[in-house]
């Protein structure tokens, strides 16, 4: 079922950082009846007033971007949060949208679901395959539920619900709260506050010998744009991911080189804070189906930076 320019469209968790960008790509590729709703209106954890919300605005398309989102020190912290909020989250609006007649829908997952340490890249199929990270397991496991009911309900009900399962993102509008932040946000926020304090040294988490997968927040809403126009996939999980891996602590030197910034890092050695050391995905999947990454590491970087100024 091809989604129209004049279909409506639920984007639930259009003020997030993800959520926004898919929002802004949206209107500027034409589509006119996109439907939101702010938190103070309709809690998503409210099964009763989300499936009636649903209801009362009929969507064609649900696109769920809400979800409660953290870096590595906040899913140590605050698992319990992260696994009850995402659940029930993703299960009222899966739930909600099925029971209201809604036949396709894009669930974002998150590319720690995947077992922990591969060497190679990581394909759809090794999902469930071997542990999980412990440092992110109850939101692992809340996106694998939202994977898995998506499945279940196109095997049950014939519905096109699709998981879009991207790589970590940055870009502009990311959460730069220090103790929350994913790695990258972390990094260009001491960069300019190291800068703003005319400081040389940034002082960052964990060992810096991790490898990670970067892909910007614009290309990853052009992907969420790309399925929406098929008119038909054949699967119910594809990895969006990109060309950019490196150790945490290249990403480092490579960012100051783009920025043009000289500074001293250093790390402070707490292994249990580096998280899996490895997860490339393989994105074969989406190339397939035409898509591809469009924005350089440079573009992204100077445009994340670029919005710390705001």
């Amino acid at each position: 079922m091809k989604i129209k320019k004049n279909d409506k469209i639920f984007l639930a968790g259009h003020r997030g950082f993800v959520g926004s960008a898919i929002y802004q790509k949206l209107k500027n590729e034409g589509f006119k009846k996109i439907v939101v709703v702010e938190r103070k209106k309709l809690n998503l954890l409210d099964q009763k007033n989300t499936i009636r919300f649903i209801k009362k605005h009929k969507p064609k398309l649900v696109i769920i971007c809400a979800a409660k989102v953290g870096g590595i020190k906040a899913n140590i912290n605050y698992g319990a949060d992260f696994i009850y909020e995402n659940l029930q989250v993703q299960n009222n609006l899966v739930y909600g949208s099925y029971i209201n007649g809604v036949k396709k829908l894009i669930f974002l997952g998150s590319s720690c679901v995947y077992p922990k340490n591969f060497k190679r890249k990581i394909k759809e199929t090794d999902l469930l395959s071997g542990n999980l990270e412990k440092t992110n397991e109850p939101y692992a496991i809340a996106k694998i539920a939202g994977v898995k009911m998506c499945q279940a309900f196109n095997k049950q009900y014939a519905t096109q619900y699709l998981t879009l399962m991207p790589c970590n993102v940055y870009g502009p509008d990311d959460n730069y709260d220090l103790e929350k932040s994913h790695f990258l946000a972390a990094i260009l926020k001491k960069i300019y506050d190291s800068k703003i304090r005319n400081s040389k040294v940034i002082k960052l988490w964990g060992t810096g010998v991790a490898k990670r997968e970067l892909l910007f927040s614009e290309d990853l809403a052009d992907a969420v744009i790309h399925f929406i126009k098929k008119n038909k996939v054949n699967h119910s999980l594809i990895n969006i991911g990109s060309k950019n891996e490196l150790s945490i602590k290249s990403y480092v030197k490579k960012i100051l080189k783009i920025l043009n910034i000289q500074m001293r890092v250093q790390f402070d050695g707490n292994k249990s804070l580096d998280g899996t050391l490895r997860k490339k995905l393989d994105v074969s999947l989406a190339k397939k189906y035409g898509w591809e990454e469009k924005t350089s590491f440079k573009e992204g970087i100077l445009k994340s930076y670029n919005s710390l100024n705001k």
